[in-house]
């Protein structure tokens, strides 16, 4: 007795998913004695199908109709439950609830579970701020803050609300905010934004807006707007519940007027229930899923391959997605007397002890191509808002923006401010150098193209999908990418709130947008899209959260083959669903003729089921066909 109380309490605690497919297990197996051993038991074991699976949707088909008049496919399942059960059709009973509870099951595997992508974001909020007060520093919660305060930020604090810089000189990770992968410098006069974080030189600062109308908590905003906004999609057997309720009531009601046997109508009422209707859809999106989980998609809400089968407008962030979101060193250019790899080695030293992003790239990239250790170095100083200051092999040098040179008295000759600004057209960044005293060359950094990137465009413009690149990075770096990919539409410096407006004037023109980015930045976006595909390996947590779809190793080549597999999957629904409804309308005729009773139409249904499924598993192993 213990021990079956034990079992009773291990089964009461299951989750409602395992819960579920325990009944069905269950159901499935007396279903199985009940056509192959009747006289198994005193009783039709079949009953123990209509118990665990009829009476939930009897009970949920009742609820809906008093609370809402809500009529889905369930009312019709339980007119047919309660009318084979009063003519002792019990297996006809018991299968249909079966096959209907099996479809309502797969539907809830393919739906996400509720995400805490907005919760995360919250967290970005600074919860404190340093104010200046005329007693001195005083340390207060962010939200106290007022418009006109002076507040000091320290490097690696987070900026508490948006202002204007009024004193010293620094460089801002700004990703955030707007998902460039490079801090700005930043100085007197410039204005900066909450949530965004401040990586080397305190510095001053005036409030400009605060409280709900900072940057972070507008961000907040609009990631639960779009949220808000994007709708579900019903499924096609509640969607057209009423009709087929009126259509299958007034069949069997007029066969049983007509020929007097309340058999036919009774079958007609179990033929005419939509079980291979209810698993046309959720099983060719499981077996969809699973295709993709196999090419690195995670799949987070059920019916985003629906979505993004129809989507015909795919919009990109650069950093990150097309690109590694990493800076490279694609060009050493000197002026002086000493050759590239001298030059390169004196700018590596120098900024081998830096916490600067770019800094760091340089020393990487140096050691990925030179292989060995850097030159020594004494005397480093970091110069906020400009480069550093060291000796490298007994040599001052100065590495850093041009006006580092300036105020040092080091000019910059024409020919490399030419060819300097060659660079920048292109979306560089320039280091310039100098050695003791002189000005010796530059450096160029940029982030790098991913290698598959412009064959995956390609692709999609094959499958008539219309790449557009959406990012916050500067226009001549953004152009000079999507001349490389053979992207025609560039929105360039795009903030959060312009990524949402060009995503909802698309939608306006009724396209179907799908938004594929990484940053924290592109939530809001990936939210309001169609469709949100997040970089899973170099995404932020909250980029993923607010995704359909998530890229978890960041293979950007198979992108391709999720919009194709997408674009198959409908077209095996609808196959699905032709097959059913034909399968369903013979089996009507032949009702209403006599040719069925419900124990063989239950069967008909379930062998239009067993086809159902196995047509939609054969999405298992699709792959798309690359031309030639």
């Amino acid at each position: 007795m213990k021990k079956a109380m034990e079992k009773l309490e291990w089964f009461l605690g299951l989750g409602g998913m395992k819960k579920d497919i325990v009944l069905l297990v269950i159901s499935g197996a007396a279903l199985l004695v009940s056509l192959f051993c009747p006289a198994f038991l005193p009783f039709d074991i079949a009953w123990v199908a209509i118990l665990l699976c009829g009476v939930p949707i009897v009970l949920e088909a009742i609820i809906g109709l008093v609370t809402a008049f809500d009529i889905k496919a369930d009312v019709l399942v339980s007119i047919a439950l309660v009318a084979s059960v009063l003519i002792r059709e019990d297996f006809a009973a018991g299968e249909v609830a079966f096959i209907m509870q099996l479809g309502a099951l797969l539907e809830d595997l393919t739906v996400a579970r509720a995400r805490a992508g907005i919760e995360k974001l919250v967290h970005l909020t600074p919860q404190t701020a340093r104010v200046l007060r005329a007693q001195g520093e005083e340390i207060i919660p962010a939200e106290q803050v007022q418009v006109g305060d002076r507040l000091r930020v320290l490097p690696g604090e987070t900026v508490p609300v948006d202002g204007v810089i009024t004193k010293g000189e620094t460089s801002v990770n700004q990703a955030v905010m707007t998902g460039e992968s490079l801090p700005v410098d930043k100085a007197a006069g410039d204005e900066v934004s909450s949530g965004t974080v401040n990586q080397f030189g305190a510095f001053e600062m005036e409030a400009t807006k605060v409280g709900e109308d900072s940057s972070i908590q507008r961000m907040i905003r609009l990631v639960q707007s779009a949220d808000a906004g994007k709708a579900k999609i019903v499924g096609i057997a509640d969607r057209w519940a009423t009709w087929i309720v009126v259509i299958a009531l007034t069949a069997a009601a007029l066969t049983w007027l007509i020929s007097g046997e309340i058999l036919r109508a009774v079958t007609i009422l179990v033929v005419f229930c939509p079980c291979a209707l209810v698993l046309a859809t959720p099983t060719a999106i499981m077996a969809a899923i699973g295709n993709a989980t196999k090419h690195g998609f995670l799949v987070r809400e059920g019916d985003a391959l629906e979505r993004l089968a129809g989507v015909n407008r795919i919009t990109f962030d650069k950093t990150g997605t097309l690109t590694y979101g990493a800076p490279q060193v694609v060009a050493v250019e000197t002026f002086g007397s000493y050759d590239r790899n001298q030059l390169f080695a004196f700018c590596a030293g120098a900024e081998q002890f830096s916490e600067h992003p770019l800094g760091k790239a340089v020393v990487r990239c140096y050691g990925e191509e030179q292989g060995g250790e850097l030159p020594p170095t004494r005397d480093f100083s970091m110069l906020p808002g400009q480069g550093v200051a060291a000796t490298v092999r007994d040599k001052p040098v100065l590495a850093g923006n041009r006006r580092l040179l300036e105020e040092r008295g080091i000019t910059v000759p024409a020919q490399a401010l030419e060819q300097g600004g060659r660079y920048l057209q292109q979306g560089c960044t320039l280091i310039y150098l100098a050695v003791d005293g002189l000005f010796a060359g530059f450096l160029a950094l940029s982030d790098t193209l991913r290698p598959e990137s412009a064959a995956m465009i390609k692709q999609l413009a094959e499958l008539k999908v219309q790449p557009v690149l959406l990012t916050g990075d500067h226009i001549n770096a953004a152009q000079a990418m999507a001349e490389k990919l053979g992207i025609h539409e560039v929105h360039a410096g795009c903030l959060p709130e312009e990524k949402l407006r060009w995503i909802d004037s698309y939608q306006q023109e009724n396209q179907k947008v799908c938004m594929i980015g990484d940053g924290i930045n592109d939530a809001p976006a990936l939210k309001k899209a169609n469709v949100g595909i997040a970089m899973g390996g170099v995404g932020s947590d909250i980029a993923v959260d607010a995704a359909d779809i998530v890229l978890v190793d960041d293979e950007v080549k198979e992108l391709p083959h999720l919009v194709a597999l997408a674009k198959r999957m409908m077209v095996t629904i609808q196959c699905n669903l032709s097959f059913s409804m034909g399968l369903n309308f013979v089996a009507i005729v032949l009702a209403i003729t006599g040719v069925l009773n419900p124990v063989v139409g239950a069967l008909v249904h379930n062998a239009g089921s067993v086809l159902v499924i196995v047509n939609s598993a054969f999405l298992l192993g699709w792959k798309k066909r690359h031309k030639k």
